[in-house]
């Protein structure tokens, strides 16, 4: 009989996990790692929902027999091909019947079979509790353009914890971090990631983030989590101007001139429309230098600002002109001086 896991437990054990919702419940948030594979299909889950309203349970559960019948042979065959050790961990939205109705179908083929108590559902009831879990932050300030991103790297690459919230959101945190980066998640997929970080880290140790605002484009910063970095303690990088203005243009030299343009307008009242109108025109003749040291001044201002509110000890590190691993080198005994 298939065995029911409460999330803790449930990945703790071995088995590619199966998502039997629709694909539209799935592409909306999942866990990450799981492998959609519907019971029904949208319309299909549209017309059962309907029928259970309109007529009820029993009439619903005879529909879906009867659309998911058919499928039968095609479940058993698609699920040996995704685990051919024959260990599955299987969820729906709460732990109900499409779950068991697959549950059932998969160990009757022969599999071993776990399934997630209170479903999707309860994973993110469990996922969201994990973001009042307090860590030890250690936040990476540093202007734009500094190399925070890189840094925190190569302090992964040493060994240390790091939550790269900006990798996690596929974006950079301003007017041009979309650029060059894949589509965003939905925020409550970024968030479900988080969640399967944060549930990693060991607490009595350094976790390392980027100092944010509350969002990346379209994805926001769970509140608590949030809370934490503003509290935490702060280690800002410094570099010099002519070195940030040559990282922008390493990083956004190769984007669409016309993604640049609409990026720079986005922040023309910000700017100013004479600083702005420059920085376009310098970007239109691909003077990508004098456009991203004109953008500066208003990213340098807004940093400012931020970190004044802030307040609280900042410790700075001068890391101009060093590589991204010696600097990383100096930002971790930094931090072992401070803890």
């Amino acid at each position: 009989m298939a065995k029911s896991l409460k999330p803790d437990a449930f990945f703790q054990t071995l088995g590619v996990i199966l998502d039997v919702r629709s694909p539209a419940e799935y592409n909306q948030g999942h866990i990450p790692g799981a492998v959609n594979f519907p019971l029904f299909n949208n319309e299909e889950r549209a017309l059962v929902g309907t029928c259970y309203k309109q007529k009820g349970k029993d009439e619903a559960v005879e529909l879906g027999l009867a659309i998911a019948s058919p499928k039968l042979a095609n479940f058993v065959a698609r699920a040996k091909i995704l685990a051919p050790e024959r260990q599955v961990r299987i969820h729906c939205w709460r732990g109900g019947m499409r779950s068991a109705s697959v549950g059932w179908l998969l160990e009757t083929a022969g599999f071993n079979v776990v399934i997630l108590i209170g479903g999707y559902k309860g994973f993110r009831r469990w996922a969201l509790s994990l973001f009042s879990v307090p860590q030890k932050i250690i936040v990476l300030g540093g202007m734009t353009g500094s190399g925070k991103t890189e840094i925190l790297g190569a302090l992964r690459n040493m060994g240390e914890q790091v939550l790269d919230l900006e990798a996690l959101a596929n974006h950079r945190g301003s007017s041009f971090g979309a650029l060059g980066q894949p589509p965003q998640p939905t925020n409550e997929q970024f968030w479900n990631t988080i969640a399967m970080e944060w549930v990693k880290f060991d607490s009595t140790k350094a976790l390392w983030v980027e100092a944010e605002s509350k969002s990346l484009g379209l994805c926001r910063i769970p509140q608590e989590i949030f809370e934490q970095m503003e509290k935490a303690i702060v280690i800002e990088i410094r570099r010099s101007r002519q070195e940030r203005v040559e990282f922008l243009v390493e990083i956004y030299g190769d984007a669409n001139i016309n993604d640049l343009i609409a990026a720079t307008e986005r922040i023309r009242k910000r700017l100013g429309g004479m600083g702005a109108q420059k920085a376009v025109d310098f970007g239109r003749e691909g003077n990508l230098a004098a456009a991203s040291d004109l953008i500066l001044h208003y990213y340098d201002k807004t940093y400012t600002y931020d970190l004044e509110k802030r307040g609280g000890c900042i410790h700075k590190v001068d890391v101009s002109g060093l590589s991204n691993v010696d600097a990383a080198v100096l930002v971790q005994q930094k931090s072992q001086e401070i803890l």
